[in-house]
């Protein structure tokens, strides 16, 4: 069973509407097949499309390590077929078929069993060679041999085609984000002729997309500046491809007239892009000063002749990406180092089975809480909890970057094994990010110590004037029953807070009516007087509960006057007073 599965950690890692459907789809039996191997637990969910979503659920003794579904959503927390797999799990555990894990089902047999089943696999699945053989590459060799490339190169042709298709599809629609989404998926596609090895072919796709992209986007509603962000994807992926194809002369001449003809155009609407493409297009793997690095030789500039552009990084990240991709784990070990990757170096060690030389380096150069996150996670995942906790705990006395997300990785490994770091590691999740989950997660670590932690915490919530945190700081305040700590905190926020400070009125209109009239009052006049009809539909939810006020202290004449003197004042308004001679406002 997967350990500390309850409903408030499912609630916790979805979004409400996830776990609404969810629960919708567990109680209608919709999940089936619950099959557990070791720590993985698989299982299909009915759905709405003809084939069953299916499932896949890893653990280890710290709680919930991966999630994943065959659906398309993409959004905040786990999607709506995995919450009912989950409850399913906890619910009924009786449901879950054990099954021997793969290990178990393969260690009796014989090398010629092993072969017999493999071929017959292949046999029925021929897609799955491919894979078969690149896997057998990366477990006999320190470099990965060269998978052959598609023949035939692809038509490039239907694939702007394509591109312009989504793109003129979406070019009404006040969001680009759909579009987007949509292009993404084909540049997805490219990356698996990348990771193939095929670079040729997935440049041939790439550059498809970049051209009719860079002719097409200003046809998008830019509202979002996801399309103008898009160029730097398309950036990292063309250089990837680069560097993981086989150029020649002519292909090089071809690509750089590419790239610099887009990044002349769209230089002309104020986007930077596709410098790092060709400085990879112009290096490749032959730059002296990589191959030095790659052969051991190290100096200050790294692998650099001159000081290091902007994009050093990112394009150092694709090139280690490549050398794991191929098995290079030496020379990976070397740029990593070369190229202040601490973590990605710390990371390979581990991997290669390093692990004390890894805590060793850690202990001397992790500087950040991410840093540290990267080590612990990749330790976590090689089965060694005791060298992840020791690495989440030097991170969390760092100061940086990603120390909330660390905090709380840290709390959620360590509550099966140490409670006390637990608490302390959700204590410092809570100080630098408050939210009403961590807060009812302190509580239930703390047990007869909660009363101490409650005072401290709330201290810690009135204290705090960060806007962005009035969210956490009223769901807090309501859940406690502190009506005048709610209603501070949302007195002065501006209106753009407004699905917080509705329900901090709604709590208050029977105890604090008076407050509700002055604080929705001036809310809603000051959308109203600035005249601007696009917003006139905030203004009448804030008058709704000016009435509901009035209402709950007996002065429903006093709210027939206010609403008679508002048609009078706005009385030019014509979209505006048809809003306030609504039923809901007589």
């Amino acid at each position: 069973m997967i350990p500390k599965l309850n409903d408030t950690m499912i609630r916790n890692s979805s979004s409400h509407q996830s776990f609404e459907r969810g629960q919708h789809y567990y109680r209608q039996q919709s999940v089936r097949d619950l099959i557990q191997r070791s720590n993985a637990i698989s299982a299909s969910v009915e759905g709405s499309e003809v084939e069953p979503y299916r499932i896949k659920i890893c653990f280890d003794s710290g709680g919930i390590t991966s999630a994943t579904c065959t659906c398309l959503y993409h959004f905040e927390g786990w999607c709506k077929h995995i919450v009912a797999t989950l409850l399913a799990c906890l619910h009924h555990p009786e449901q879950l078929e054990q099954r021997s894990s793969l290990a178990d089902l393969l260690k009796p047999l014989t090398r010629e069993q092993l072969q017999t089943i493999v071929e017959m696999i292949a046999q029925s699945r021929p897609d799955w060679i491919d894979e078969i053989e690149a896997q057998v590459v990366l477990l006999t060799s320190s470099k990965s041999l060269p998978i052959s490339p598609r023949r035939t190169a692809i038509d490039p042709k239907p694939i702007e085609q394509q591109v312009k298709r989504i793109i003129n599809q979406f070019s009404g629609q006040w969001n680009d984000t759909p579009a987007i989404a949509e292009i993404r998926n084909l540049v997805q596609k490219a990356d698996s002729f990348t990771v193939q090895g095929d670079g040729s072919n997935a440049l041939i796709i790439l550059g498809a997309i970049a051209r009719a992209y860079v002719q097409n986007w200003m046809n998008l509603d830019g509202s979002s500046g996801e399309s103008g962000l898009f160029f730097d994807e398309l950036n990292d992926a063309i250089t990837e491809a680069i560097l993981s194809a086989e150029l020649s002369k002519s292909d090089r001449a071809h690509w750089q007239s590419e790239l610099e003809k887009w990044r002349s155009q769209i230089d002309d609407y104020g986007v930077e892009s596709f410098a790092m493409s060709l400085t990879a297009l112009a290096q490749g793997w032959e730059y002296r000063p990589l191959q030095e690095v790659l052969q051991g030789e190290i100096t200050e500039l790294g692998a650099w002749e001159d000081e290091a552009p902007d994009f050093a990084d990112d394009l150092a990240l694709i090139r280690l990406k490549i050398l794991e991709r191929q098995g290079r784990s030496q020379e990976y070990l070397y740029l990593a180092e070369a190229e202040g990757q601490t973590d990605r170096y710390l990371q390979m060690l581990a991997k290669m089975g390093r692990t004390e030389e890894a805590i060793s380096e850690a202990q001397q150069q992790i500087s950040t809480p991410a840093e540290a996150l990267a080590l612990a996670r990749t330790l976590r995942e090689l089965g060694d909890f005791d060298r992840a906790i020791q690495i989440a705990k030097q991170g969390l006395s760092l100061d940086g970057n990603r120390k909330y997300e660390l905090a709380v990785w840290t709390s959620d490994l360590a509550e099966g094994v140490d409670r006390a770091l637990a608490l302390e590691a959700r204590l410092i999740a809570f100080k630098l990010m408050p939210s009403l989950s961590d807060y009812l997660k302190i509580q239930e670590l703390s047990g007869e110590q909660w009363i101490t932690f409650r005072q401290e915490l709330l201290s810690v919530l009135r204290l705090s004037t960060h806007e962005p945190y009035v969210k956490a700081r009223t769901a807090i305040f309501l859940e406690e029953g502190l009506l005048d700590d709610a209603i501070s905190a949302v007195d002065q926020v501006s209106s753009y807070w407004s699905e917080v400070i509705h329900p901090v009125m709604d709590a208050a209109i029977s105890h604090r009516p008076e407050w509700v009239i002055e604080n929705a009052v001036r809310r809603a006049e000051s959308i109203m007087n600035d005249g601007k009809a696009q917003y006139y539909y905030f203004a009448v939810r804030w008058l709704r509960q000016v009435r509901a006020a009035y209402l709950q202290l007996g002065r429903a004449e006093d709210w027939k006057c206010y609403r008679a003197a508002l048609l009078q004042t706005h009385t030019r308004k014509r979209k505006l007073i048809g809003l306030l001679q609504a039923r809901d406002l007589a």
